[in-house]
């Protein structure tokens, strides 16, 4: 953002009036004029102040994608700048601001196909920000300041809080967690960490708390989120009204209703504003510290904004954090961007000493951790059928700069640490391919796509013959890379033994382009994916290029049509990362375009 100095302060200007933008329509332009006419201050619906004549002929109007919990408190900064007649470079500023989910932009934005029609995005988390880089098609943003925060809770209705010894008892987020799913009298809801800045917040705060504890902390937080996902909601508004409804004494005793939700203080505020009695909300805030949703101001596109547009989209920021906007932030539930405790908002939250509601945030947590945390939230709400594809042509044999292991070596091992994190009921297979490995095929099945739990012909479990056959991998010395006719064989066998209910995937890993010259082509093989592909039993291919030599472009071409993508990793150590976060986008993809 920092090609343009800061903009001018307004210059008050006074009209006073409510707008209309001048593509508003005629009629409401001469109810305008009419009421003037008679002496009546007239204000248009729809949250639109009139400028002064002067300013509507020169405003700068701009459209800002806001987070639905912060939305009205930044509608009402912007109506009282249109009044006010904020201005940038001598122009008026006119904010247009639409509530809009933040995973939906982000997705949006990482998906590049469609140029945005608005210039300010400002979603509830930062979190989004890299959600919303995707693999290299996407939309381009900036992002500024942070406006306000928010910090991540446990919510209860007051009996539920009471049976856990709120106010006065203190919790870790994993002694929290786990005492609420213990207890016969709490049901903990959720929303869809995928979908919820929240969501996935919380979650990576249990897991880090319960790592802390010792012992087999995968086990526990895959087992929390698999009780989480029971009773997930899709968002943070909908988690909301799966809450008892106490005072009336409605959901009492209904399993569908839950005591318990996992939710910001803010969304617990703006619910205590209109709750009374026992329909107030509890708010527990863990001793470990407490996750904040940051609200960046983003520009979208700067590039493609004319100065003027960017400027004043800098002098709206500069304006939101004035101590007129936040008074109106603070009356709408926020804290300051430093997090800072207001014990009149803590209060109507429903925070209560000696609750650690002051305590210092935890430690964000890095682009990597929330990667690997929502691939073991997919795969643990929606079991995995993959099959994986391993080149094993002769350039895996070559050495790993910085270390004394080869490409192949380094990618087993990866394999290998990536299957920890899949369940009992996900279904893996492994091929490997280089030109003429089984007579002409380019391709052999080495261990076919079962359930990782299931026994094994010999002994153990298929997981245990699986690990050991990654193990067993080798390049083949001169082996070639056959990629164009392994890929459409594989992706037909997906096909062929599509599971309906489980999230189907080809996940194929090479180190170079095609080598075999008697293969099908390129363009072929992409017309017969394109013209095979079932959007109702869809196989996303997740394209992983290993190593300088490998052409990431080529294997997204290819992916593309599928529904899956291409993926770059320089060393192949990076892959279990890769391979979580392609099955937690594919994944999120496909289930968007069911919707």
């Amino acid at each position: 953002m920092g090609r343009h100095s800061l903009p001018d302060d307004y210059a008050p200007d006074g009209s006073g009036g409510r707008p209309p933008r001048r593509r508003r329509t005629v009629a409401i332009a001469t109810m305008l004029v009419l009421a003037v006419a008679g002496g009546t201050v007239v204000a248009a619906q729809g949250g639109l102040l009139s400028f002064s004549k002067s300013c509507e002929e020169t405003a700068v109007h701009l459209s800002m994608m806001t987070s639905p919990d912060i939305a009205p408190a930044v509608r009402a900064v912007a109506d009282k700048a249109r009044k006010d007649d904020l201005r940038s470079d001598g122009r008026c500023v006119d904010v247009n601001v639409v509530s809009r989910d933040s995973y939906k932009v982000a997705d949006e934005l990482a998906n590049g196909a469609h140029r945005p029609d608005y210039q300010i995005w400002l979603p509830d988390s930062d979190l989004w920000l890299s959600r919303a880089k995707g693999n290299g098609d996407a939309v381009p943003i900036s992002p500024g300041e942070s406006i306000a925060s928010s910090p991540v809770t446990l919510a209860m209705v007051p009996a539920a809080a009471r049976s856990l010894g709120w106010p006065g008892k203190n919790y870790s987020w994993a002694e929290l967690t786990a005492a609420a799913m213990e207890s016969d009298k709490v049901r903990l809801g959720a929303a869809d960490p995928a979908r919820s800045a929240t969501g996935l917040l919380a979650l990576t705060s249990i897991s880090a708390s319960s790592d802390k504890q010792g012992g087999d902390s995968d086990t526990r937080v895959a087992a929390t989120a698999k009780l989480l996902a029971e009773r997930m909601s899709d968002g943070d508004t909908q988690v909301l009204e799966t809450l008892a409804r106490d005072g009336s004494g409605a959901g009492k005793g209904d399993p569908a209703r839950n005591q318990a939700v996992l939710l910001s203080e803010q969304a617990a505020f703006s619910h205590n504003a209109e709750a009374t009695g026992d329909g107030k909300l509890d708010l527990f805030y863990p001793k470990d510290g407490t996750p904040l949703l940051d609200y960046p101001f983003t520009l979208v596109d700067e590039a493609d904004q004319s100065t003027r547009e960017s400027r004043a989209a800098l002098r709206f920021m500069t304006l939101l954090s004035e101590d007129s906007s936040l008074r109106t932030l603070r009356e709408h539930g926020f804290r300051t961007t430093e997090g800072t405790a207001d014990e009149e908002l803590v209060a109507s939250a429903g925070g209560k000493s000696p609750q650690p509601y002051a305590t210092s945030p935890g430690t964000a947590p890095s682009d990597e951790t929330l990667q690997k945390m929502l691939g073991m939230w997919t795969i643990t709400v929606q079991s995995a059928r993959l099959t994986t594809v391993v080149d094993a042509s002769g350039s895996m044999a070559t050495i790993v700069p910085g270390r004394n292991q080869s490409r192949m070596d380094v990618t087993k091992a990866s394999l290998i640490q990536a299957l920890n994190q899949f369940t009992p009921n996900d279904e893996i297979g492994l091929w490997e391919f280089a030109t003429t490995l089984d007579g002409d095929k380019d391709y052999r099945r080495l261990v076919p796509t079962s359930r990782l739990g299931d026994p094994a012909k010999g002994g153990g479990t298929h997981r245990e013959k699986l690990s050991a056959a990654f193990s067993a991998l080798q390049p083949v010395p001169d082996g070639a890379t056959g990629l164009y006719d392994t890929t459409l064989a594989a992706f037909k066998e997906a096909q062929r033994t599509y599971v309906k209910g489980k999230f189907n995937a080809v996940v194929i890993l090479t180190d170079g382009s095609n080598q075999d010259e008697r293969s099908i082509t390129r363009s072929a093989l992409i017309a017969e994916l394109k013209s095979i592909a079932d959007p109702a039993r869809p196989v996303p291919l997740l394209a992983i290029a290993v190593g300088p030599d490998a052409d990431r472009e080529e294997v997204n071409e290819i992916a593309e049509v599928t529904g899956g993508g291409g993926y770059q990793v320089n060393d192949p150590a990076e892959i279990q990362a890769v391979i979580l976060q392609a099955v937690m986008t594919a994944a999120q993809s496909n289930r968007a375009a069911g919707e």
